[in-house]
């Protein structure tokens, strides 16, 4: 199963159409939050609530079946600065999760910890590790495999 995961547009939302007119093959887009506006303009999307969605009704976070794995999707502005990657890896085990998708940093990042795959989008607008804005392909099979998508500016 293919699933494209996006994060903080801040209302640059353009990006999202285009996103999903390139990825006809995927089963799921999600969206990390910070979309910064009404979530039903994309109903194509899932999203969770951000620490700037304002408009529009959004969950704190998803728990998603995907195939034999479930996924836990959340924004991360509510966990430590210093140990973020744990506290998403606690919270996804204690939901029996073995993939988490979040966003808030603006920094892309795939890495596996504790037996938890956990994969940042960055930002489809407004990189700030160095890249170019960034959204994630996440492929969901027997294994589990992403590769971040650098936006041409």
């Amino acid at each position: 199963m293919r699933i494209i995961v996006a994060s903080d547009s801040h209302g640059h939302n353009e990006i999202l159409d285009t996103i999903y007119d390139q990825h006809p093959e995927a089963s799921l887009f999600l969206h990390c939050g910070d979309l910064c506006d009404d979530p039903r303009n994309y109903p194509n999307w899932l999203f969770v609530l951000g620490n700037n969605d304002f408009w529009g009704e959004f969950p704190n976070r998803r728990i998603l079946s995907v195939g034999t794995h479930r996924l836990f999707m959340e924004h991360s502005h509510r966990c430590s600065f210093f140990h973020r990657e744990d506290d998403l890896v606690r919270l996804a085990k204690g939901h029996a999760c073995d993939i988490v998708c979040y966003g808030h940093t603006h920094r892309s990042n795939i890495e596996k910890k504790a037996g938890i795959f956990l994969l940042n989008p960055g930002s489809v607008w407004m990189s700030r590790d160095g890249n170019p804005p960034s959204y994630a392909i996440l492929d969901v099979d027997t294994s589990i495999s992403a590769q971040i998508v650098f936006l041409d500016q």
